[in-house]
């Protein structure tokens, strides 16, 4: 190896790298588009269709547990056959499972359509951002691509109400799923054109079937059992579910290490870098998306704001978002990455320290507005610690290294919103106990005591006094749990600034 060889750049991205950037941020726009619009068309979808409560509550969630499920194999799929192809034939399952959930005649039929969107999904994500490092080498330009992939997604979280709203205004409940039929069709005609096929040197193409049932065993009732905890409670069959997730994931684990071709390389969490990396992902998600939960329901609940007006104000928070991460690269550049994810980690953890001292009288824009700048804080955790992962790495494993980051989103969401609702459970029930008031009917305490949605509907049937004294007391309740939240995210985003500043810090200056 000669000098030239060490001192030498990683080759910059052109323009047709650029332009492949923003075909790849389609399928992401789209599966973005995918997680809010649902909730809109769902009460017109379940009418039509006569689904019952369980089968509405696995509409909703099929999806998010097949997308977990399959990222790990997927990531490793994509490693061996390629990226561009999984890529492209993900995208043509997405636009064939689109159109069949659009016109399905049953609520089983669309349970099962939505259960291959969840597939095909899978097989989108870590695709798009494996493409990205094998794209963009240089590492600044990698940043900034990276940045951009990510606004995407946070801009169609943001557009999927509006853009829902106007659809179901106009048409049918199922026009909903037909909104990603022409973008996939864009993907598979500029994909081939556009973007660079990959693949593991020396793959044959076999995949590790057994490795893929124990990834399933492991990951479907894990985040099945989180997710169950997270809307209803602490409750055996989800413990039991989340139990055999663990144990399927070390038999997983174990497999892994022994293969000589790992459907996961497991290699990789021996790296500090790349664990540093991909815990900080975890982290932010796990700090600030229990608030984030929280805010629409402090809103409605709390504040008195109607649901409209409730939506509009998650605006400003996820304009926070998209405009942080496209500050995070030049940012990153200018100060140094390191200084950049512990500074802006510290403000969101004076920003959540500030959602403790609110009260119920808390001005909704103040209320907003601290969000906003908490959010802000860690967007560049996600930008950055996503880099910094497709960076820690070798090029043919960028698809499984993606699989695990995508992989501690969907853990991250799931355990904020765990942590966030079994914590404000807690915190309200106890403080309701000393604040509620004496001579309260035995049925509006009992009813109080579920939670403030249920306090406010008793709280209507009582006489005027007791209904005011009612509802402070369960408004009160709600506010000192949602501090409670302010203050374990900002406890976990300390943890994350203590990671950056020693972890990461030696990683971020290589």
């Amino acid at each position: 190896m000669t000098a030239d060889d060490l001192n030498s750049e990683p080759p910059r991205a052109g323009v047709r790298e650029w332009c492949g950037l923003a075909v790849l941020a389609l399928p992401l726009l789209v599966l973005a588009l995918d997680v809010s619009v649902l909730y809109l068309a769902a009460p017109a979808m379940s009418a039509d269709l006569g689904a019952t409560a369980t089968q509405q509550l696995w509409i909703l969630d099929v999806y998010g547990f097949l997308i977990a499920g399959f990222l790990v194999t997927m990531g490793a799929v994509g490693d061996r056959i390629g990226r561009r192809r999984l890529l492209l034939a993900g995208g043509a399952a997405f636009a064939v499972a689109s159109v069949v959930a659009a016109y399905a005649p049953s609520a089983g039929a669309l349970i099962a359509a939505r259960g291959l969107l969840g597939v095909a999904g899978a097989t989108l994500m870590p695709s798009t951002l494996a493409l990205i490092s094998t794209m963009f080498r240089d590492p600044a330009q990698r940043t900034s691509a990276v940045a951009i992939w990510m606004t995407t997604f946070s801009a169609g979280v943001a557009a999927g109400p509006v853009i829902g709203g106007a659809l179901l205004a106009r048409f049918w409940w199922g026009s909903v799923f037909l909104l990603g039929v022409p973008v996939m069709v864009v993907l598979l005609v500029l994909g081939p054109r556009l973007l660079p096929e990959h693949r593991q040197p020396g793959a044959d193409g076999g995949v590790d079937a057994v490795g893929v049932v124990l990834s399933l065993a492991a990951m479907l009732p894990l985040v099945y059992g989180v997710k169950e905890t997270a809307a209803h409670g602490p409750a055996p069959v989800p413990a039991l579910a989340a139990a055999v997730g663990l144990v399927a994931g070390w038999a997983f684990v174990r497999r892994q290490r022994r293969s000589a071709d790992p459907l996961l390389d497991v290699r990789l969490f021996t790296r500090r870098g790349f664990v540093g990396a991909v815990a900080l992902v975890l982290l932010g998600l796990l700090a600030l998306n229990g608030l984030y939960y929280l805010l629409p329901q402090f809103l409605q609940l709390v504040s008195g704001v109607d649901p409209l007006r409730a939506g509009l104000w998650m605006l400003p928070v996820a304009l926070a978002t998209v405009g942080g991460s496209l500050l995070t690269p030049p940012l990153a550049r200018r100060f140094g990455r390191t200084r950049l994810l512990a500074a802006a980690c510290a403000v969101s953890v004076i920003g959540c320290l500030a959602v403790t001292r609110v009260g119920p009288d808390v001005d909704p824009p103040v209320l907003v507005g601290l969000l906003a700048v908490t959010i802000l804080g860690v967007v560049p955790t996600g930008v950055l610690g996503t880099d910094l992962v497709l960076g820690s790495v070798p090029p043919e494993r960028a698809g499984s290294a993606s699989a695990v980051t995508e992989t501690a989103g969907e853990l991250g969401v799931a355990l904020g919103v765990a942590v966030a609702g079994s914590l404000v459970a807690a915190v309200y029930g106890a403080t309701l106990g000393s604040t509620l008031p004496t001579g309260m009917p035995a049925d509006a305490a009992e009813a109080a005591r579920e939670g403030l949605a249920p306090a406010l509907g008793a709280a209507a049937t009582l006489p005027p006094g007791a209904a005011a004294a009612l509802t402070d007391a369960a408004r009160e309740a709600f506010t000192t749990a949602f501090t409670a939240v302010g203050w374990y995210a900002a406890a976990v985003l300390t943890v994350a600034v203590v990671l950056v500043v020693t972890v990461l810090r030696e990683r971020a200056s290589r």
